[in-house]
């Protein structure tokens, strides 16, 4: 069998000079070279064995000019100029062209090194196209995600192991205008390809809601209930309903808890909670479930109903040694709690929380709405865009992290040998996945819910795919948890240290390539692919664009009148908090 990589005379680079565990500088023999190679080019280096090349990443080319000064006659000095060009390239891998009975293997990990004045070849034309194709035939036919082409070979398409990109959690990171909607949407239509893709886009824009539109549409659309949809029937809008949320969850919206009487409201609130729950367990039969149910079980009951009990004991008077009337033990205590409660029961944009549809009361609501979500209905397509725009923004990870809590509980509790893997995918992450410490108490209730998917969702085939463009904003425990790493354009220092932290060393260097990428290039890191690479992403189809391309301001202006008619809609729109349907 020939070699897929036949090294020649005119790629050859120079010879190694300097070699530091995975670190090697090459001094260049070869000037005409110069022009053809840059940072992030690979190069493969010669060692003792001859069925062994070592695979290197160019991280920096230097040429230096050195001026040597006669000083032998002042009146003459001879200006004499040498050049000394160097790369500095980290070994990533090893090409193996026998290993074993097999042929032609690329491995991670190092058994040699190479030795001084070793060889070696710049890895370019049929050398670079033959080894780009055996990156990806490297991964089989049912799990590649061809997710689009190498920047240095556009004839070798790039594919991902489409199961470790999901096993082991992914980021998908960049810029505004990088190609971040893109990127997921080219991600979702090759997902659809599978019979069974199971797949939840959590919206925070809208933005995706055009891959629900079309004939050819390849995801089923829903929306989080907003002022204008309570009284909508429609099976597309989802309400969760607040007996959803646990006992911290609820408290974080309503308690104050710099109020004296904090204790006390948090007391009597989780205890009639309880009581309520357990009053539906015995209206509904379940006598089993009354026997180990907690406060935080998800089980209907009426918010009514609670409101009431706080108020009997808010003005319930005790009575005396003497018979007579004296303040209760909790009169005046919840006043405020009760008050604080109202507000959130009447506001209408926490009204899918507060005043979902009576079908929501029912026992078996549940199990309905999470089998829509994460279930397989025949004729429906098995990726969910999930619209939370219409949400308000300060109890945004409230429901984003209850949600995700529901769907990570129901893979926990069901018997291992049923389980069905799905994935989140979580669109403007830094919203609602914080760093801890500048986290407010809502936003750390959905944190402890997202981390603990990030941390554990791999066991019980949950993964989580944050998606964002400030990096620097979004949890360390969750993006340290995630083993591969799309990363188009980012340009503030920040967010490129973020990302530098969370590479290996040899690969720290590829940063100072992300503020020169163009739109729709990505550096993919990771288990999903062999070799860290700059990838040229497919585009979506037309009718698959989300609806997030930046607005070409000055021909726009040039073309396009505003209809004043547009604005008093809109201004409409914003007094009733309900967008117009389409």
């Amino acid at each position: 069998m020939n070699k897929l990589i036949e090294l020649n005379n005119s790629d050859l680079l120079g010879n190694v000079t300097y070699v530091d565990t995975s670190q090697v500088i090459i001094e260049i023999d070869n000037p005409n070279i110069m022009g053809r190679i840059s940072v992030g080019n690979l190069i493969a280096i010669e060692t003792g064995k001859k069925h062994q090349l070592l695979i290197s990443l160019i991280e920096k080319v230097t040429r230096k000019y050195i001026d040597d000064f006669d000083d032998t006659d002042e009146d003459e000095q001879e200006i004499m100029v040498s050049s000394a060009d160097y790369v500095k390239v980290n070994i990533i891998r090893t090409y193996y062209t026998v290993f074993g009975e097999k042929k032609n293997i690329f491995k991670r990990g190092v058994d040699v090194f190479p030795q001084i004045e070793s060889k070696s070849y710049c890895l370019v034309g049929t050398n670079l196209q033959n080894f780009m194709n055996l990156l990806s035939n490297s991964i089989s036919s049912e799990k590649k995600l061809d997710i689009g082409k190498f920047i240095m070979d556009g004839n070798a398409r790039a594919s991902l192991d489409g199961n470790k990109f999901f096993q082991k959690h992914a980021a998908v990171l960049g810029s505004t205008g990088s190609g971040k909607s893109w990127c997921v949407a080219n991600i979702l239509e090759k997902a659809n390809q599978l019979e069974y893709s199971n797949i939840l886009v959590f919206d925070m824009h809208g933005e995706y809601k055009s891959l629900t539109n079309h004939d050819s549409k390849i995801a089923e659309y829903y929306k989080i209930a907003g002022p204008g949809d309570l009284e909508d029937s429609d099976e597309n809008i989802l309400f969760l309903p607040y007996w959803l949320l646990n006992r911290e969850e609820l408290l974080s919206m309503i308690l104050d808890r710099s109020d004296s009487n904090a204790p006390n409201q948090s007391s009597r609130f989780t205890l009639h909670i309880r009581e309520l729950k357990e009053k539906t367990l015995i209206n509904e039969g379940k006598e089993d479930v009354t026997k180990t149910f907690t406060v935080d079980s998800p089980i209907p009951f009426e918010i009514n109903e609670l409101i009431s009990k706080l108020v009997i004991d808010d003005t319930k008077k005790g009575v005396g040694s003497t018979g007579k009337p004296v303040k209760g033990e909790w009169e005046g205590k919840l006043t405020r709690f009760i008050s604080r409660l109202n507000a959130k029961v009447s506001d209408k944009t926490y009204g899918f929380m507060f005043q979902p549809n009576k079908a929501t009361l029912d026992y078996g609501w549940l199990s309905k709405m999470l089998s829509t979500l994460i279930g397989h209905t025949s004729g429906k397509k098995g990726i969910k865009i999930v619209d939370f725009s219409e949400v308000p923004s300060d109890i945004l990870p409230i429901v984003t992290g209850t949600l995700a809590r529901l769907l990570y509980d129901i893979q926990f509790w069901m018997v291992a040998d049923k389980r069905t893997p799905f994935a989140l995918i979580c669109d403007e992450a830094h919203l609602y996945l914080p760093i801890k410490d500048e986290a407010d108490s809502t936003q750390k209730q959905a944190l402890y819910n997202f981390e603990r998917i990030a941390k554990e969702g791999r066991k019980y085939g949950v993964s989580l795919v944050p998606v964002s463009q400030r990096p620097s904003d979004i949890s360390k425990t969750i993006l340290s948890q995630c083993n591969n790493f799309v990363v188009l354009r980012l340009t503030n220092d920040r967010d490129k240290s973020v990302i530098k932290n969370l590479l290996p060393d040899t690969l720290k260097s590829t940063i100072d390539l992300l503020p020169l990428l163009d739109v729709g290039e990505a550096l993919v890191v990771g288990d999903a692919i062999l070799l860290p690479s700059r990838i040229l992403l497919d585009k979506p189809s037309v009718d698959h664009r989300p609806v997030s391309a930046t607005r070409d301001f000055w021909d726009d202006w040039d073309t396009l009148s505003q209809n004043n008619e547009n604005i008093t809609e809109a201004v409409e729109a914003v007094r009733k908090q309900s967008r117009a349907k389409n």
